[in-house]
């Protein structure tokens, strides 16, 4: 998850594994807690309660939202990656309770923060930054970032991971999820173990700093010389797992181009698309996280700032290739040929003539609606969103035919639709059918 603007509280963050095994068993017990005096109070009341009903009040989903969010890290992740990937599959209490996740910002307390750059760098390490702000200027799910000056003058910032949550991803990841299942806040039969075992492995990604710093660097080499975008530059010497230094980069948040004018905004968009086309079908290397806050603008340039790789994807050569082929099928309206194209790509689409089959191809259609005409896309007048809640509530009364989606294509879809919710927040119109002609 990308750095969320922090306007959450100080509250230390559980390091070890047996402190985050008892925050598990402490939320259990109190969603236990909760659900035992709800179905009191329902039998008072003259009722037959539920085992949902119990489960999904109020007081649950705050204790759920609250200790996930006080653990961060792959507790935190789970509820994300659950939140935006199964929605349409989970009653809709659970996914508010995980969407909750996407805006809390805890960060941690100055000793905690102490502790970790000592271990990191020595007992002398704020001789080595000047006007170090021990509150920073964002908390995300993995760490959080404060700004300093470097040894050498220059406006840094530096990211730094909250202790424990690298250790701990494998054994977040199974308690949460047993907690889930066993609480039943999980619909039986929704199988989202590849899922979760991708999550695993990407968040032991996401908190090697090094290797962000990698994609990082890879990255400002891609468009050094494309004016468009401006990429943070990483300080090696000062960079560790677990801690990355890179140049600070001021700029506003990307809503700011809402203020400009019809023709920037559309610019801006065009820029974003075109560089997502190049990392999928040219790099295979994709920021796959959408959240605008990894955007700014410069006004004053009209320069795009890319900011945090940790979520960076590598994709295979025939995911791409069969992305292409999905795309020219929908483009060309050949509904054999996109089916056969989702099912390369891993979708279940169910029997030839069946009306689960017909909805499956009805939201690609309407997903890459953008892509199909040659002329630009009006986002601002799209109602793609509500069309898709609707096919999603169709879609999720199928549920013998579904399965989890293939994890190459939750995280790409996870990106584009991004880019899509972006486009209609800017009123944007992009021409995608144009960009896609040179791959296609």
């Amino acid at each position: 998850m990308p750095p969320t603007k922090k306007d959450g509280e100080e509250k230390a963050i559980p390091s070890s594994r047996l402190g985050r095994l008892s925050r598990m068993a402490r939320l259990a017990g109190g969603v236990a807690g909760g659900m035992l005096a709800e179905g009191s109070r329902q039998i008072r009341a003259g009722k037959r309660p539920s085992a949902k009903d119990m489960l999904l009040t109020p007081g649950n989903a705050r204790r759920v939202a609250e200790q996930l969010a006080t653990m961060r890290g792959a507790a935190m992740k789970v509820g994300q990656i659950l939140s935006m990937d199964t929605g349409d599959f989970l009653p809709r209490e659970l996914a508010d309770i995980l969407a909750r996740l996407r805006e809390d910002a805890h960060y941690m307390p100055a000793a905690q923060l102490r502790e970790v750059m000592t271990q990191t760098y020595g007992e002398d390490w704020e001789s080595l930054f000047y006007g170090f702000d021990v509150k920073p200027l964002a908390a995300a799910s993995i760490g959080q970032v404060h700004k300093t000056l470097s040894p050498d003058g220059r406006e840094i910032v530096l990211k730094i991971q909250y202790p424990g949550v690298a250790q701990s991803i494998d054994s977040d990841v199974d308690n949460i999820t047993s907690l889930l299942r066993i609480s039943g806040l999980l619909p039986e039969g929704l199988d989202i173990q590849p899922l979760l075992d991708d999550a695993k492995e990407q968040l032991r990604d996401e908190a090697d700093y090094l290797k962000e710093a990698s994609y990082l660097e890879k990255f400002g080499k891609l468009l050094k010389n494309d004016d468009r975008f401006v990429v943070p530059e990483v300080l090696p010497e000062l960079t560790h797992n677990n801690v990355l230094a890179m140049t600070y980069v001021s700029g506003q948040p990307i809503d700011a181009v809402t203020a400009t004018s019809q023709k920037e905004r559309d610019r801006v968009m065009t820029a974003l698309f075109e560089l997502l086309l190049k990392e999928i079908f040219e790099l295979r290397l994709v920021q796959t996280d959408p959240n605008f806050a990894n955007y700014q603008y410069r006004a004053e340039t009209g320069q795009i700032v890319l900011l945090d790789f940790g979520a960076t994807r590598r994709f295979k050569a025939a995911f791409a290739n069969n992305y292409l082929k999905l795309l020219r099928a929908v483009i060309d309206r050949d509904e054999d040929k996109t089916a056969k194209a989702a099912e390369r790509l891993g979708y279940s689409m169910g029997d030839a003539d069946s009306r689960y089959r017909q909805v499956a191809l009805e939201v690609f259609d309407l997903v890459l609606e953008p892509l199909r005409e040659n002329s630009p896309y009006d986002f601002g007048q799209s109602d793609m969103a509500a069309q898709l809640s609707e096919l999603g509530e169709e879609v999720s009364a199928y549920r013998e035919f579904w399965k989890a989606p293939p994890t190459d294509a939750v995280y790409f879809h996870r990106k584009l639709g991004g880019m899509f919710m972006l486009a209609t927040r800017l009123k944007a119109r992009v021409n995608l059918h144009a960009l896609m002609q040179v791959y296609l």
